[in-house]
């Protein structure tokens, strides 16, 4: 089975569920998509990681790092990492706290000392409904003086995400929308 369609399996499995659920955007849905369900079990990591990477590895322009949001995106960069590795091309990974660190060294990025100043970055989350979050990951990177040169989501629910994105300059790219992984 082809990898792309044995992570439907997973997802459509393990992480999707229907009922009346309230987002993290606020607006209510009759379905919801647990990414974490997935990307939290081995196999799922691994072809979550894979299929990212595989996307990361098509831009033209070198991604020399791939972060997100904690908790939705720390699996899925940690498995893009592991498998950038093992396919002898490693892309480090970090984590962009919901609020900077209370202690220490005060940072909103966790990872920094793996990553080149200025590097152009990749970004990935689980799953985008209105893409708030990436927004906000989008704007404490660049404050950062990264430069994000991908987006990348495992879901994207067709629910204006990549509309508001694309205006703001960042294409979304998906292994899967809504349509593609309840059909």
């Amino acid at each position: 089975m082809e990898d792309r369609e044995r992570l439907k399996e997973i997802l459509l499995e393990k992480s999707y569920r229907k009922g009346t659920f309230t987002l993290t955007s606020g607006k209510t849905s009759d379905f919801y998509i647990d990414g974490k369900q997935t990307t939290l079990s081995a196999e799922g990591a691994y072809l979550c990681g894979k299929l990212l990477f595989n996307l990361i590895s098509e831009e033209s322009d070198p991604i020399e790092a791939v972060g997100g949001m904690t908790l939705g995106a720390d699996p899925l960069v940690s498995a893009v990492s592991i498998v950038s590795f093992l396919e002898n091309s490693p892309i480090p990974a970090f984590i962009v706290r919901k609020e900077a660190k209370g202690h220490g060294t005060g940072n909103y990025i966790e990872g920094l000392k793996n990553m080149p100043p200025g590097c152009r970055v990749a970004l990935v989350e689980d799953v985008v409904t209105t893409g708030g979050t990436l927004l906000k990951v989008i704007d404490r990177v660049e404050e950062a003086g990264f430069t994000v040169g991908l987006v990348v989501t495992v879901v994207e629910r067709q629910e204006g995400g990549t509309e508001i994105l694309s205006k703001k300059g960042y294409p979304l790219k998906a292994l899967y929308t809504r349509q593609e992984l309840l059909s």
